[in-house]
């Protein structure tokens, strides 16, 4: 009697090389054609965690992979589902968050034929403008190799997104376990490092040993880096000031005596030489051009991609390398005391810190009633003090303005934003992200009209009893609100909505607050209490400016009358 041969399918196939891998929490939206994809990955053992949106499926996939440096897993249906995460993707390539966006497909013959077939779409190449890389698998037996290139590129480099599309008849279609088996790819060694040439690391550090107003600037790639401690090391041994940019914040306490954000305008105003450690000169550093920059500022610039050197502007020494090598390189290279601030420029730095310290603290005492920005975010200060365990999302306009000055951060990757994009919309998504990998409390910190744009998944929070407080900063529109009995106007919401009563119908806490002691408490308790919270925060619908601080970006017209 001929032995029976054991058979599989490209459904096991794709839990058995993400398993194979380390992989084990997907972020998904099931439905046509990976409903039976998302059920086995459960009862495989893998962490499956189902989404309202397939948008804050990838936003939680893209922020996993930013905390853990492995590529996080978006799992969606196609066409449809496929572009509602691809916003998701796009967001984790322009950021350089490693994820894999994993969509299901319709039939190849008739999509290519344009034949009409079930939602029909070319997603291979409607991904490729949006991601680090796009792959199709067509055969189940290359589904290993497929799983294999996404990690590769996902990490290696600049991390970003890789879109990978798996077919229907791939998914459903069987062979036997043995050449099943042989196909299964384990990943070796994705992101190697990559050390810097002795003679940039020389460079750097000649050009620094002739400064006398140098600068740091730290980006969201250094703390991508989790080369925490010498970078630490770097800062304090050569004593020069840093500045870091809004995730990056934590990677040195917020109180760290070398920091410069207090006294952003100036150093950046009058630096002669800036070390970008894992930061780029993009709009959010205004290109590293004039009036901000001076026109003589010198740039020495740490960054994998060799192409982001003189991108926007001369960089008189580049250190193309991964992060960690490069600061590692730096520190062995650094001989004691040759790298030296003048005394003139940090008196000035001390000195314009004081000045702006005290400023603020004024605008904290200040009790306004309703509430407004400076006012509400020195509340919820208050009801974090002692919790460096925290993760701060935060987004908005005023709401991500106001708090990424006035919310302090201790420890590295406990703040996420808007990111490069100042997209809206993450909130949700990377609160959920942020709290599966750690296992740790969130807040996230919303703006009204942000919230709205990913608030259905406080229904998935509740699902997963999730540690998750959010702070609706309700001041009824997108920048303010509208006066009582106006007509709506285009950034206006409805007054005095109820965003507390929304988590109630799924089992949530809900807290209602109009003061800042009732914010402070509200805030301590929920945290104390560790179940999932809203607290409707209520603010001067007056407060708020368009745009934020960033008005110069969105033009009014000439004519307007």
């Amino acid at each position: 009697m001929d032995k029976q041969v054991s058979m599989t399918d490209g459904f096991h196939l794709v839990v058995d090389a993400l398993k194979l891998n380390g992989i084990d929490t997907i972020y998904g939206v099931a439905g046509i054609p990976i409903t039976d994809l998302a059920r086995l990955a459960q009862a495989e053992g893998l962490r499956y965690l189902g989404f309202r949106h397939e948008q804050s499926a990838g936003n939680a996939a893209a922020i996993t992979g930013y905390l853990t440096q492995k590529p996080g897993i978006c799992l969606t249906v196609s066409a449809p589902g496929f572009l509602n995460g691809l916003l998701a993707l796009a967001n984790a390539t322009i950021n350089c968050f490693p994820m894999i966006l994993i969509s299901g497909s319709s039939n190849r013959a008739t999509v290519d034929l344009e034949q009409g077939a079930y939602e029909e779409l070319d997603q291979l190449n409607a991904a490729k403008p949006f991601a680090k890389a796009a792959f199709r698998v067509d055969n189940p037996e290359d589904i290993g190799i497929g799983i294999a290139r996404a990690i590769h590129a996902a990490v290696s480099g600049r991390p970003g997104g890789v879109y990978l599309d798996l077919t229907g008849e791939t998914l459903s279609a069987t062979l036997d376990e043995e050449t099943a088996q042989r196909s299964l790819v384990k990943v070796v060694d994705p992101a190697p490092s990559q050390t810097p040439s002795p003679e940039s690391i020389r460079r750097a550090l000649d050009l620094l040993a002739t400064s006398k107003r140098p600068l740091i600037i730290l980006g969201k790639g250094a703390a991508y880096a989790q080369a925490d401690k010498d970078i630490r090391s770097f800062i304090e041994t050569t004593g020069i000031p840093f500045l870091p940019m809004s995730m990056a914040k934590g990677l040195l306490p917020d109180d760290h005596p070398q920091s410069a954000a207090a006294a952003r305008s100036l150093v950046i105003g009058e630096a002669d030489v800036v070390v970008l450690i894992g930061a780029r000169l993009n709009w959010l550093l205004s290109h590293g051009k004039r009036p901000l920059w001076p026109a003589n500022t010198r740039y020495v610039q740490l960054d994998i991609a060799p192409t982001e050197i003189d991108s926007n502007c001369p960089i008189a020494a580049p250190v193309v390398g991964d992060i960690k090598s490069s600061i590692a390189a730096l520190l062995a290279a650094l001989k004691p005391g040759r790298i030296q601030s003048s005394a003139a420029w940090l008196a000035a730095i001390a000195q314009h810190k004081q000045h702006n310290v005290e400023r603020m603290a004024a605008r904290l005492k200040a009790q306004p009633h309703p509430m407004n920005f400076s006012s509400a975010l020195h509340a919820v200060r208050s009801g974090l003090v002692g919790r460096p365990d925290i993760y701060i999302v935060n987004e908005g306009a005023n709401t991500l303005d106001f708090a990424r000055n006035i919310i302090d951060m201790f420890e590295p990757r406990k703040r996420l934003d808007s990111g490069t994009w100042g997209e809206m919309g993450i909130g949700m998504g990377y609160a959920i992200g942020a709290a599966v990998v750690s296992g740790k409390p969130v807040v996230a910190i919303e703006g009204d009209s942000a919230f709205g744009f990913s608030g259905m998944e406080i229904e998935t929070i509740c699902r997963y009893k999730l540690p998750i407080v959010i702070l609706v900063f309700n001041n009824g529109g997108i920048y303010h609100g509208d006066a009582i009995g106006a007509e709506p106007s285009p950034t206006g919401f409805i007054p005095n909505a109820r965003y507390d009563k929304l988590i109630e119908a799924f089992g949530g806490v809900a807290y209602h607050v109009e003061d800042t002691p009732s914010l402070t408490k509200a805030l301590t308790d929920a945290l104390a209490a560790g179940k999932p919270a809203l607290i409707n925060v209520v603010i001067d619908p007056t407060a708020g400016t368009e745009s934020g601080h960033i008005q110069k970006l969105n033009p009014k017209s000439a004519l307007a009358k």
